[in-house]
């Protein structure tokens, strides 16, 4: 007698699937590159362009503050609101410089307006033109050595300061009046932080 042998399994393949051709193949890796360059690429070039980004943001903000004068533009509405300096529209030749410390915070502005622009932005101060006298400088020495604005000489020179009751802030303003169409407006706003 004769034992029978235990029988081989067949492959695991069934007998009627082909093999996978060349052009499945290549089309299959070739899917499966771009995936990994997809999951891979997207992410490294967005933090590149975030980083970049981040970067120069980081330059323009230490230009800003480590401007020593007037800087052409205009002040933040923050800044405008916190040293309460209503700079009305329109207004031409607007320029503006900002000075922190421990003891005081001072925000420089000056703008060219119309007549009408004058009004609003003193009305906005809580004040009006009867407030204004010919020939007050109330802007000081120190503070035109910090700007370089010159007051002396000729001109229609009126002023004006706004002083108001901690934490409000006080406004020292010389308007020059040369031009009554068009005034120049000279701003001081200081407060005690």
């Amino acid at each position: 007698m004769t034992e029978s042998l235990p029988h081989q399994p067949g492959s695991p393949e069934p007998a009627g699937a082909a093999a996978e051709g060349r052009r499945h193949m290549i089309r299959r890796r070739t899917l499966t590159l771009l995936i990994i360059v997809l999951l891979i690429g997207v992410p490294a070039g967005y933090l590149v362009i975030s980083a970049n980004q981040s970067r120069d943001s980081g330059r323009d903000k230490e230009a800003k503050y480590a401007a020593t004068g007037m800087t052409s533009g205009w002040p933040s509405k923050l800044q405008r609101r916190i040293y309460e300096v209503p700079v009305p529209v329109p207004a031409e030749e607007v320029a503006y410089y900002e000075t922190n410390n421990w003891k005081t915070s001072r925000l420089y502005v000056q703008f060219e307006t119309t007549g009408a622009g004058l009004d609003v932005f003193l009305a906005g101060l809580g004040v009006d033109r009867d407030a204004l006298r010919k020939g007050k400088i109330a802007i000081s020495d120190r503070a035109q050595r910090v700007t370089g604005w010159q007051f002396g000489g000729s001109g229609s020179w009126w002023g004006v300061v706004n002083e108001q009751k901690n934490p409000a802030p006080t406004q020292d303003v010389v308007v020059n009046m040369d031009n009554p169409d068009y005034p120049m407006v000279y701003v001081v706003s200081h407060t005690v932080p």
